[in-house]
């Protein structure tokens, strides 16, 4: 059929150049290689041959290092290099070794995880007990939590979110993949006795700010404490 004839000519003229395609996946491969932290899909899609389809290459580039000593993982909207995770004891190190967090930073950790945005009221309303600033300092300094926005209500209170390296450190590509009700049962964080309306919140996404959030600016920073005036970290 001469109407078929054409769509087919025409899918085989949009057909990628497979020396493109490999060339593309060298360059990309090369990219996150070159890099400390998860690079951004953006950074790689911006130095790929034009036309390329970066979120295609770097699924493949992921089913090929798969089974390998070191896999590529994704981190939100950014890609790493990291060791398979059965293979992680071969290479721990005690100059990587993370300091073990507290029982009350690990529960505001989880609520800021699975609630965010949340606000430090809301995590000590959660909790039934307040908490200190030096529980949210101590994840700050680990880059684990981070200020969202303010919230619109009175006070405008700050609110709390998770991180990219949140995600990188406990090997999540995304805030879905945290674990649901029957994995924290099955790995004994929660008790039988649950209640059957319990249900696990699931969080927003990292990117951009909740209907009754404000971004945070500079000035809220050093009204808050969080700066000096001018700019500089406060105290």
């Amino acid at each position: 059929m001469p109407g078929l004839a054409g769509e087919e000519a025409g899918d085989s003229v949009a057909l990628p150049d497979p020396t493109l395609e490999t060339e593309a996946e060298r360059i990309a491969e090369a990219l996150v290689f070159a890099s400390a932290q998860p690079v951004a899909e953006a950074y790689v899609a911006a130095r790929l041959p034009r036309g390329a389809d970066v979120h295609r290459i770097m699924l493949r580039l992921k089913s090929i290092y798969a089974g390998r000593g070191v896999n590529l993982v994704q981190v939100g909207d950014h890609w790493a290099f990291r060791t398979a995770a059965d293979l992680s004891f071969v290479v721990q190190t005690n100059e990587n070794e993370v300091r073990k967090l507290s029982r009350a930073a690990l529960e505001v950790l989880s609520i800021i995880a699975y609630h965010q945005p949340v606000t430090r009221a809301e995590i000590e309303d959660i909790r039934g007990v307040q908490t200190s600033k030096g529980t949210l300092d101590v994840l700050m300094e680990a880059g684990w939590i981070r200020f969202r926005g303010r919230r619109r209500t009175p006070g405008r209170p700050v609110t709390f979110g998770t991180t990219r390296d949140f995600l990188d450190h406990f090997g999540l590509e995304d805030l879905r993949d945290l674990p649901g009700l029957e994995e924290l049962r099955g790995a004994g964080l929660l008790s039988g006795r649950v209640p059957s309306n319990f249900r696990i919140p699931v969080p927003l996404s990292e990117d951009g700010l909740s209907d009754d959030e404000d971004p945070i600016t500079q000035l809220d920073l050093e009204e808050l404490g969080l700066l000096t005036p001018g700019g500089g970290d406060g105290e």
